[in-house]
């Protein structure tokens, strides 16, 4: 039984102890300053558990962003570059290459590709970077692509979503990262990122990409302009697809940092809005097993509260990360095995090694093999 006493909060303890989804005003209600948050985290911290036991995943991972220039210009981004910038850069084969080898150096299993939308850079060279790296290191999982670069390319090619994923699969995609989601309301996506992919693209992307077998992460940006019901509502489309495909394996909510970007006046999210974010975010994805406190966007000591706030999964070593460091985000650009297992294990949680489909992994220094799937409650 918990210990939660809030009345406001009685309907919702019900409806999570018996098992039951929560509503839109549900929703509304846990982001209310009327519920204490101590007690919206408790809730949230029995639905982890029920999931994912004590479990605190991690795994070792590379980032690679092989071009910052972007034709687009969205309003919260301090990572992109004009084509003639002095700032911007575009990998040659040599160098996606070398960012491989370094990863496998490393011991990693899996590399993070995202990065911007070069106005001369053809789709030959974005598929090239995928076959560049399976061909070399066909151990590493590619993690590659959000739904915003999937759609230029089918703007590229003038060929349809699935063909491009297809494509993709074939040149070495294994899944596909969660980013471009920001916020799917047209009150705050028309504000921030008014010309790229909009909600219907980034949906028939991950549709698609889970028809076809691929398993994908999902992502929110909170704390800019949108209020709280753009936050649930935003939630609620993701448990819908989720109904549909199943294909989403770990939900990452983005705390927005503001430094270098168009909404540089915003104060960014303090660490009550980010643990209460991702204790909401447990109790309303009820069928998404993983929820990932990303150490580089909430700051170390935030990542290690949100274990026991419906947060499972604490990302990995992120080698070169360069989006959220570029606006601001004050963490470390890399954080050794040793460490994070210290932060696992310091939040009360079991530290255990996953790949990028959440299967264990056993390791011998930098060799390793992957074990039997982690099993979540559905």
């Amino acid at each position: 039984m918990l210990r939660t006493s809030s009345e406001i909060l009685r309907p919702i303890r019900e409806k999570v102890e018996a098992g039951e989804r929560l509503s839109f005003d549900d929703g509304l209600t846990l982001y209310s300053d009327a519920a204490p948050l101590p007690e919206v985290g408790e809730l949230a911290n029995l639905v982890r558990e029920r999931k994912n036991g004590d479990a605190g995943y991690y795994n070792i991972n590379t980032h690679l962003n092989p071009t910052n220039v972007c034709v687009y210009r969205c309003t919260f981004c301090a990572f992109r570059a004009d084509l003639r910038s002095a700032k911007g850069y575009l990998m040659d084969e040599e160098q996606v290459r070398a960012r491989g080898q370094e990863a496998v150096d490393n011991g990693c299993t899996e590399l993070h590709i995202v990065g911007g939308l070069h106005h001369q850079a053809k789709y030959e060279w974005y598929r090239g970077v995928i076959s560049t790296l399976h061909e070399s290191f066909p151990e590493l999982h590619l993690k590659a692509w959000t739904p915003v670069e999937i759609d230029w390319f089918s703007r590229q090619t003038q060929k349809p979503i699935r063909w491009v994923l297809e494509d993709m699969i074939d040149a070495g995609v294994g899944s596909l990262p969660g980013g471009g989601a920001e916020i799917f309301h047209p009150e705050v996506r028309n504000k921030i990122c008014e010309h790229k992919a909009d909600s219907t693209r980034w949906f028939e992307t991950h549709r698609n990409a889970h028809q076809l077998g691929l398993r994908s992460n999902c992502t929110m940006l909170y704390g800019h302009i949108e209020q709280a019901y753009h936050r649930i509502d935003h939630l609620i489309r993701l448990r819908d697809l989720q109904d549909e495909t199943g294909g989403f394996q770990t939900f990452i909510p983005l705390a927005f940092h503001p430094d270098n970007t168009g909404l540089s006046h915003i104060k960014k999210p303090n660490a009550l809005m980010d643990l209460r974010t991702m204790a909401v975010s447990r109790l309303m994805l009820d069928n998404i097993a993983h929820m990932k406190a990303y150490w580089i966007m909430l700051g170390i000591g935030t990542a290690q509260c949100a274990l026991a706030y419906g947060a499972d999964d604490i990302d990995g070593t992120v080698r070169h990360e360069l989006i959220y460091h570029d606006a601001g985000a004050e963490t470390p650009e890399i954080l050794s095995v040793e460490q994070i297992r210290q932060l696992i294990e310091e939040a009360g949680r079991e530290p255990v090694e996953r790949d990028t489909l959440y299967h264990r992994v056993e390791r011998e220094g930098n060799a390793w093999r992957t074990g039997e799937a982690i099993a979540a409650a559905k």
